[in-house]
């Protein structure tokens, strides 16, 4: 039970910007794949047990979006196994059962964000080894992560599971003697919740609670999962003894014979009478009994002796055989099926990048009006009057993507895209040429850089950073570039590398004064500014600047409000704060900073809060391109500011929907 925090960026496929003091990630519901529970092994049993799984009260926020059907998995911190394959059978609520996991239903629980559960698969219980690296965007440290699991992940869990599926013949029903609310002496709903014992029977499978340990007695009733029969004692191993299977046994000839009366024959009423009663070694001569005398639809008077009951028993062994066969056919099937879903979506993102490729090839114009072709001749050839956008994500797909943007003319050409899909990373001029370093690619950091030379179109791989990071702020500075901060999903760094293009790799020169995690960077009249960001525990109000003169950094006035995820672009010699995250919300407000005197001034707001945005100044307009607006919504809204008119809401449309993209003019010196 229980779970923690993580340091993260923002993903697209979640609800809000990433705040590291959430105790959940907050994926919307659509975008909720399956959730991970917590135990140890004082608890695992009656999790099991009772078909409930819990957390504490602060997990009620992504909970309650489960609804029956969704995957679970149980973790178990005692020895660091995952087990399932679960699924609700309930949606998430508070207090289905306000006494479990506690001695003696003494006092309420400590865990009443709620789910009631059913074993879909049951499968080996994998390592963390195993699981780790499909869910390791969730870790927030070495032994804890976020329990919350998008769409990708489940699927990848699930397929992972599936090859270690336990065979069916091990799951051998126990103490099934009845079922149902048949169980005497149950108390009523509102006494079973009063004493800790989950919902009423007819919303749950029955069991009842041993007191004197906390546990299940062996001699109580077992818990049916679902329709495929699957109890959960069963299902984790417990050996089922000689005098169990006559018990499953019996249960299916009563079935088989009930099956042959009519359905409104007063015999299921007297079976139920008797049986009682009866103890399992008068069962089968009281049932032959019953069913003397009974007469079927067509008027015939059923005679069951027992000379019938061998090949009744034989018949019901080759059913349940065929049963294990065909299940375990199943079974392999849909793990097969889970592999090729996943090799499937590899290959989409192969078609993908291939498709942006052939577009650069075939088709390289386009723009917001689709009946109006211009070639790309027809943009301005001068460099400082586009605007190349890089990577990112349009909502779909994570981008490769390099395009030239013309706002004056709303047009984009798709130029030649980078090695790989490339979101968060930070891009800086040098000698003409683009450099795009670090960011990842949604669940992995890189480490990769990439230059791209304009002249022929080109990408070239160069030195790779010292670390893998991404959400960092890049610059140039005297001829060199300059890696700020960043993060990896663990971590927030202080970290400066510098690139030297003479020493031809990365060097660790002088770190900032505080970690910047989502900062914002740039360069003015020679200096360095650093500004905002993420710490690992506050985002920022704070700014410094490096002077290479003094090989030093200087804190300088902070801001007037927290933000990160924010751009930063210079404008008429002041240095512009675009919007960002405060730690509660995307906000639209401006801050200008003016190296002369030395302060913060409040600008403008944009008309649309927006963060992880695009930012660049062409010909004294400044341009803010995309961005997320809250949740997943992206913004499809360039805005532009022009000293002493204010921002306008343009109606360029050529760019689209595109976010945690960096942009660069190349022309600028």
């Amino acid at each position: 039970m229980g779970t923690g925090r993580r340091t993260q960026t923002f993903m697209p496929n979640e609800s809000a910007p990433f705040d590291p003091n959430q105790s959940a990630r907050n994926l919307r519901k659509i975008h909720l794949g399956g959730v991970v529970f917590g135990c140890k092994n004082n608890t695992i049993r009656e999790c099991l047990v009772k078909q409930l799984f819990g957390l504490p009260a602060q997990h009620f926020s992504y909970v309650k979006n489960i609804d029956p059907g969704l995957p679970l998995f149980l973790f178990n911190y005692s020895d660091r196994k995952l087990h399932g394959i679960f699924e609700a059978a309930s949606s998430g609520q508070m207090n289905i059962n306000p006494y479990a996991w506690t001695v003696d239903a003494s006092e309420r629980t400590l865990y009443p964000t709620q789910v009631q559960i059913r074993v879909r698969l049951q499968c080996q219980p994998l390592l963390e080894d195993q699981f780790k690296p499909v869910i390791m965007d969730n870790y927030f440290s070495h032994n804890h992560f976020w329990f919350e699991l998008d769409h990708a992940q489940a699927s990848r869990l699930i397929s992972i599971l599936y090859s270690q599926a336990v065979a069916p013949s091990t799951l051998v029903p126990k103490n099934i003697a009845m079922w149902g609310n048949t169980i005497p002496g149950l108390p009523s709903t509102d006494r079973r919740e009063e004493k800790g014992l989950g919902p009423p029977a007819s919303e749950v499978d029955l069991a009842r609670f041993n007191k004197s340990n906390g546990n299940v007695g062996t001699s109580d009733a077992s818990l049916y999962i679902d329709g495929k029969n699957q109890p959960l004692e069963a299902c984790f191993g417990n050996q089922v003894s000689e005098k169990e299977e006559k018990e499953l046994m019996y249960m299916k000839l009563k079935e088989l014979a009930l099956n042959r009366t009519h359905s409104d024959s007063p015999l299921m009423e007297c079976l139920g009478e008797k049986v009682a009663d009866m103890n399992l070694g008068h069962k089968v001569s009281v049932e032959a009994e019953t069913f003397s005398g009974e007469k079927n639809e067509k008027n015939e008077e059923i005679s069951l002796n027992s000379s019938d009951y061998p090949s009744i028993i034989a018949q019901l062994i080759r059913e349940m055989e065929e049963l294990k066969v065909f299940k375990t056919q199943q079974i392999q099937k849909m793990g097969y099926l889970e592999q090729k879903l996943v090799e499937a979506e590899k290959e989409i993102g192969l078609l993908k990048d291939g498709c942006t490729k052939l577009e650069y090839m075939t088709n390289p114009v386009e723009h917001a009006d689709a009946t109006i072709m211009e070639s790309f001749d027809e943009l301005p050839l001068e460099l400082d009057e586009l605007i190349l956008l890089v990577g990112g994500y349009d909502g779909v797909s994570w981008l490769s993507a390099l395009d030239a943007y013309s706002p004056s003319k709303d047009m984009i050409k798709a130029l030649k895209p980078m090695g790989s899909v490339r979101s968060y990373a930070s891009v800086a001029r040098l000698n003409g040429e683009l450099y795009v370093f670090g960011g990842g690619n949604g669940s992995l950091w890189y480490d990769t850089v990439e230059s791209y030379n304009p002249a022929n179109n080109q990408w070239t791989l160069c030195p790779s950073l010292n670390e893998k990071k991404g959400s960092l702020a890049g610059a140039t500075l005297n001829g060199k570039i300059f890696a700020l901060g960043g993060g990896n999903g663990i971590e927030c760094f202080s970290d400066v590398e510098m690139f030297d293009l003479d020493v031809g790799c990365w060097i660790s020169t002088r770190s900032m004064l505080q970690r910047r995690f989502a900062l914002a960077a740039t360069e003015l009249n020679g200096v360095l500014y650093a500004v905002g960001g993420y710490d690992g525990k506050d985002y920022l109000k704070s700014a410094e600047r490096f002077d290479p003169r003094e090989h030093s950094w200087t804190r300088i006035e902070s801001m007037n409000m927290r933000r990160g995820c924010h751009s930063l672009a210079v404008l008429n010699e002041k240095l512009y704060a675009l919007g960002g995250y405060d730690g509660s919300t995307m906000v639209p407000s401006i801050e200008i900073f003016d190296p002369r005197l030395g302060t913060w001034m409040t600008g403008d707001p944009m008309n649309q809060s927006r963060g992880y945005s695009a930012a660049a100044v062409v010909k004294e307009s400044l341009y803010v391109i995309g961005g997320v607006k809250s949740g997943d919504e992206i913004v499809d809204m360039v805005e532009c500011f022009k000293d002493g008119e204010g921002w306008q809401a343009t109606n360029l449309k050529a760019i689209g929907r595109r976010c945690f993209s960096s942009a660069i003019v190349l022309g600028q010196d």
